[in-house]
């Protein structure tokens, strides 16, 4: 059994067992110019611990790349996730002036709830 995922130009491959990791390996570099970087640590902002029991999979690292890309790193936790007493108004005076700014952020929060679901509706 073997498992191959493919973004773009990125591919991990995982296999049963060795020998046919190794052979996988090797027809694919037959066909495609390849680079073996070891173990998986790292994949599409997605850390990768090993664990005697499995993967741990941690977006911790982007988490604080957004929030400093918002501007809110000196910003405090909060025990809800959305403010409850917020207005919002089809007239309000102060438009969002940067829209790709607001866009970027919103996909990179619909990204993290990959590995956060627990966000996934103060998201949406």
């Amino acid at each position: 059994m073997a498992y191959i995922l493919l973004y773009v130009d990125d591919i991990i491959l995982t296999a049963s067992s060795e020998t046919l990791q190794q052979c996988i390996t090797a027809l694919l570099n037959a066909e495609f110019a390849m680079k073996d970087l070891g173990p998986l640590s790292n994949f599409l902002d997605i850390a990768v611990t090993r664990h005697k029991n499995g993967l741990f999979l941690s977006q911790h690292k982007y988490a604080e790349e957004i929030i400093e890309h918002a501007g809110m790193s000196s910003y405090k936790p909060s025990f809800t996730q959305i403010d409850t007493k917020a207005k919002l108004s089809s007239s309000s005076d102060t438009p969002c002036v940067d829209l790709s700014h607001y866009r970027i952020l919103v996909g990179a929060l619909q990204y993290l709830t990959f590995t956060r679901p627990n966000i996934s509706y103060a998201v949406q």
